[in-house]
């Protein structure tokens, strides 16, 4: 008699593991500090609401380069790269001549 209660008890109880606290709430009264709610954007445009360990408003996934067509990759790319900067080179005449000087440079 008193195995069958015991085996009764058994399929009872509830097994608490850290993938039932991932399901569910965190079943500790002490935990460390998280941050809620961080949104988590996916590359499709949905998001989801997580805890995270450090203050972050919004976590943006990058995107898979290998599921774009090949036109988009290399529009993706090229805005990667730094752009160059553009340089104008402004010519001065001059007209100055070191040759009218050179005589008050003369000493008496």
């Amino acid at each position: 008699m008193l195995i069958p209660k015991f085996i009764n008890f058994l399929t009872h109880c509830r097994c608490i593991s850290s993938t039932t606290a991932g399901i569910t709430k965190i079943h500790r009264n002490i935990y460390a500090r998280s941050y809620n709610p961080t949104v988590v954007v996916l590359p499709d445009g949905s998001s989801f609401n997580i805890r995270y360990h450090e203050p972050r408003r919004i976590i943006r996934l990058p995107l898979d380069l290998n599921t774009l067509s090949e036109e988009e990759r290399k529009v993706r790319l090229d805005r990667r790269k730094p752009k160059k900067k553009i340089r104008v080179y402004e010519e001065v005449e001059d007209s100055f001549s070191s040759q009218k000087y050179i005589k008050m440079l003369k000493k008496k």
